[in-house]
């Protein structure tokens, strides 16, 4: 009888787990009622699913056992087969000695979903092999002899250059073959042999091939160069010089790009420990005064936030264009130093310590604004693909009456979300210096929750700011904010929230757009804040998958 009472029961778990949209992980003693979880506004204790389905992860994802996730993405449109190819730094948790990040591959039409695409370039195979492990670059077809290239770094610090630029071809994206013959060594040209790496091509107005390469002067030292060589047939490279990167900073996974009549250079800033750890960019409107730019950064930052695209949660961006849509593709790190909970899972969004490297794939859509300067915004395929609108429930609140939102710490708590969530609303705020923030992973009888902050940096700018909130939370977390934009003139916020497991992305009135990681969001209930002053939430909905 308690070997059919189990089954029973599980079967009433699973029944509760298809209205929630997904399992809880919850357990009652023997006899005890099953709780109807959807009904209550409690705080639950969710994991990740075996599998992202909008910002990929290539394997079974689990916050305190992951088997392995995206590094810097390598995008390209493949003309040939009319769809967008990312390759990836394919990292696992138990990466072999030496030999690690073999280049893995999906392919996608919208950035929206993707099809696997598996293993694309192998990782050596001993300890001496000059490409025992891969670094970044970047994949360009030929029309002219019909092949496909990478090029790529090939790292090694058995090696005499512990970094070296290398390449494979293929007729057919199936098959590689490694031109063992061929190298670019950083010393050769002036460059460093410890930091020469991620390679990137594009052609120039000229109509020769560019290679740009991170590197360092041969000495060493901490000021960065963007070394430069060109190509008539991209087999053959001549050293043209090289420019600057920021100040004393490295700038990592360059991107070159013209968009319309502008240059662009993406690049990662590299500088860990510090907020400027960030994707950017710089503009101009030819490629010599694009390089000319890093002569004197500070005078030539294209925006009034250094060129910044988005959050800490967005690393290694780089861009692909089918010649009407350009989108950028970075990771969404892993975090450490979350709550755990009794269970030992992790949760939270992290007391703001250094990210990890990789995880998930982000993807965005690049939008050119008439003064050149560029913006993050929803890749269109996901308002289709969260169609499914779902019931909205106000389950508690204080100094709410009818969509107003008055005083300080007023708030509305809305009924649980699913795994996979478009959120969206308009807020109006009454005056210039309101704030307003966005909770997830709240519950009634939460001490800690996690809330995205629409914070007042002056009277005419905003900046979405990252809090631990409740009792015990510990306010502001360093590290994970976002960067400043300006207030909309008639203080009408559009905002729209896509999650997927733990990762989120925000957008609000495509002026600013927000990446993180926050662990718990799916099955548990989420809020709107006011904070001092009066806001007017309106068009708040719910979408899933």
């Amino acid at each position: 009888m308690k070997y059919m009472s189990s089954i029973i029961r599980c079967v009433v778990c699973s029944a509760l787990c298809a209205v929630l949209t997904s399992c809880y992980d919850a357990y009652e003693a023997e006899g005890d009622t099953p709780k109807d979880w959807a009904a209550t506004t409690e705080r639950y204790v969710p994991t990740d699913e075996k599998g992202f389905s909008t910002f990929y992860v290539p394997s079974i994802i689990n916050p305190t056992s992951k088997v392995g996730g995206v590094g810097d993405p390598m995008p390209f449109y493949d003309a040939k087969n009319s769809e967008f190819k990312v390759l990836y730094l394919q990292d696992f948790v138990e990466n072999k000695p030496f030999c690690f990040h073999p280049y893995w591959g999906v392919a996608t039409k919208d950035g929206a979903s993707y099809r696997p695409l598996g293993e694309i370039l192998s990782a050596g195979t001993n300890n001496y092999q000059q490409d025992a492990a891969l670094g970044t670059g970047c994949c360009y077809y030929n029309e002219a002899d019909g092949l496909y290239y990478i090029y790529y770094t090939g790292e090694n610090s058995n090696c005499k250059d512990r970094q070296v630029v290398m390449r494979a071809t293929s007729p057919d994206f199936k098959t590689w073959t490694r031109d063992n013959l061929w190298q670019l060594h950083g010393p050769d040209y002036g460059y460093n042999g410890a930091d020469f790496r991620d390679p990137q091509i594009f052609k120039a107005d000229d109509g020769l091939y560019r290679m740009i390469i991170a590197t360092k002067p041969e000495a060493g030292g901490n000021n960065g160069w963007f070394a430069e060589f060109k190509s008539e047939d991209l087999k053959n490279w001549e050293n043209v010089g090289h420019f600057n990167m920021v100040w004393d900073r490295f700038c990592e996974c360059p991107d070159i790009f013209k968009m319309g009549s502008w240059w662009y250079l993406v690049y990662s800033d590299s500088d860990r420990q510090n907020w400027s750890r960030k994707v950017k960019y710089m503009k101009a409107n030819s490629w010599e005064a694009l390089k000319d730019c890093f002569n004197d950064p500070g005078a030539h930052w294209p925006d009034n936030r250094e060129g910044v695209l988005d959050s800490r949660g967005f690393y290694a961006g780089k861009t692909a264009s089918d010649g009407t849509n350009r989108y950028i593709w970075g990771w969404c790190p892993w975090r450490d130093g979350s709550d755990i909970d009794d269970r030992n899972i992790q949760v939270g969004g992290g007391p703001g310590k250094e990210p990890k490297w990789g995880g998930a794939l982000v993807c965005h859509k690049v939008i050119q604004n008439e003064d050149g300067t560029l913006q993050l915004v929803a890749v269109p395929a996901l308002n289709a693909k969260y169609n499914k609108e779902q019931t909205l429930k106000v389950m508690a609140s204080s100094g709410y009456d009818n969509g107003k939102l008055s005083g300080d710490n007023a708030y509305v708590l809305y009924n649980r979300l699913g795994y996979h969530n478009h959120i969206s609303m308009k807020v109006t705020t009454d005056n210039n210096w309101d704030k307003f923030g966005i909770s997830l992973f709240r519950g009634s009888d939460s001490k800690k929750y996690y809330t995205m902050v629409v914070n007042p940096e002056g009277e005419n700018s905003r900046k979405i700011n990252f809090e631990q909130e409740g009792s015990e939370g510990k306010g502001f977390i360093e590290g994970i904010d976002g960067y400043n934009f300006d207030r909309p003139s008639d203080n009408v916020y559009n905002i729209d929230i896509y999650t997927d497991n733990s990762v989120i992305v925000m957008y609000v009135n495509n002026k600013a757009c927000y990446t993180q990681r926050i662990y718990g969001i799916q099955n548990n209930c989420w809020s709107i804040n006011n904070y001092g002053g009066n806001i007017t939430v309106s068009d708040v909905k719910v979408s899933q998958q």
